[in-house]
């Protein structure tokens, strides 16, 4: 791995807890940031004591970070600390319930004037307006934007499976903080950057605000539009196999069709005229699929599987998470980090999406201890051994 990554020298403070603003210090950690997590004294960040094995999520959310803990809310010594690292600082997450930092006199306002180009990211529930000051999470987002009702049948609103308005909240607002430091080297200027919860899954239902605009019909939930029709495609959707799995299949070009027919010997699905396009394919919805169905059940899934791939029509196993450690794309192209837990056991978790020719993501530092890196970071901004020995005792940090 490289010494050196793309935003090395970057230092970092994270005022986060749980998972939008972690999510954000980890993409700036993994990318080389020097970020440093910020958490009160013998608490630290909430997910680290979460039961049922969620403490874990602290290790996939925090490697290649550092804590300190300095006790902000009950230190007025604390609060000049932080200002104090703020000062040397260029960026700040920010994740805490609306109006938290600023009723501690630690808000974008206060830290711009200690360091007019420090660029502030603040991950809260909404952007300003008449709902900001509102307590909200991630489930709720995905109820009131309309995600959770498109995505469960009808009458029964469904999360998705994931806490994905945290975690995409999180990268639109690191995509804002990178723009954010191409225009500060041009002007020398910081900025407050506000990332919402609910605008994040308004943009992800941006679709279906176009179709009411075209059509001027009410949305629909997913699971009442029959799967293919749903996205304009006569095949696409989940098939059985011979052995129960099932294998999603979307034949969305005649290439693929015709790749198709030829690969499973149907030849008279093939020479049918009015099967030799994706609309009459959907005009055959009534019964094309159980057609395809019956085929599809005479090969068990990894049959089916090399059937497809050798034919390149796109197709997809329909997997657990659990399973996916197993994957041997994942495993080879080496997309897991190996994450030590506090139980001594090793953890396959994922890096981030990307690949670059210039750089090698990777597990420079597992998930810091609670107030792990005090001293050796109150070093580095500054701070004489003397001054960390007094504030120590006096409790600040710890």
């Amino acid at each position: 791995m490289p010494d050196l990554l793309p935003l090395d020298g970057l230092r970092v403070l994270e005022l986060g807890h749980i998972i939008a603003g972690p999510s954000a210090g980890l993409l700036l950690a993994d990318l080389g940031a020097d970020v440093v997590k910020v958490e009160r004294p013998g608490e630290g960040d909430q997910s680290r004591g979460m039961p049922a094995g969620n403490s874990a999520n602290f290790h996939f959310l925090n490697r290649n970070k550092r804590s300190i803990a300095i006790d902000l809310k009950g230190s007025s010594e604390g609060r000049e600390l932080y200002l104090r690292l703020v000062k040397s600082s260029d960026i700040v997450i920010d994740n805490f319930a609306y109006g938290a930092v600023e009723g501690l006199g630690l808000g974008y306002d206060v830290l711009a004037k200690t360091n007019p180009g420090i660029i502030y990211l603040a991950l809260k529930g909404f952007l300003p307006g008449p709902y900001e000051a509102r307590p909200f999470l991630d489930e709720l987002a995905q109820m009131s934007a309309g995600l959770a009702y498109m995505t469960g049948p009808k009458g029964q609103p469904m999360r998705a499976g994931a806490s994905i308005v945290d975690v995409g909240a999180a990268a639109y607002g690191v995509i804002a903080v990178l723009a954010a430091l191409q225009q500060r080297a041009r002007t020398g200027v910081g900025q407050k950057i506000t990332s919402g919860l609910f605008e994040t899954t308004v943009f992800w239902v941006g679709q279906w605000l176009a179709s009411f605009a075209a059509t001027g019909e009410p949305s629909v939930p997913m699971p009442e539009i029959r799967q293919g029709t749903r996205m304009g495609w006569g095949v696409y959707q989940l098939f059985t196999a011979a052995d129960g799995e099932q294998v999603f299949i979307g034949i969305t070009s005649n290439g693929h069709w015709e790749r198709f027919c030829k690969e499973f010997a149907l030849d008279d699905l093939l020479a049918d005229e009015s099967l030799d396009d994706n609309a009459k394919r959907v005009a055959a919805r009534g019964w094309l699929p159980r057609r395809i169905g019956e085929e599809m059940l005479r090969y068990p899934s990894a049959a089916l599987a090399e059937r497809l791939e050798r034919a390149r029509v796109p197709f997809a196993p329909l997997r657990r998470p659990d399973q996916l450690v197993d994957d041997p794309h994942l495993n080879a192209s080496r997309q897991f980090v190996d994450t030590p837990l506090p139980s001594g056991k090793t953890a396959k978790l994922p890096k981030l999406p990307v690949h670059s020719t210039a750089f090698e993501l990777g597990l420079r530092r597992p998930a810091p201890t609670l107030g792990e890196h005090t001293r050796e970071v109150l070093l580095e901004y500054g701070l004489t051994k003397d001054e960390i020995d007094a504030l120590a005792s006096r409790r600040v940090i710890a």
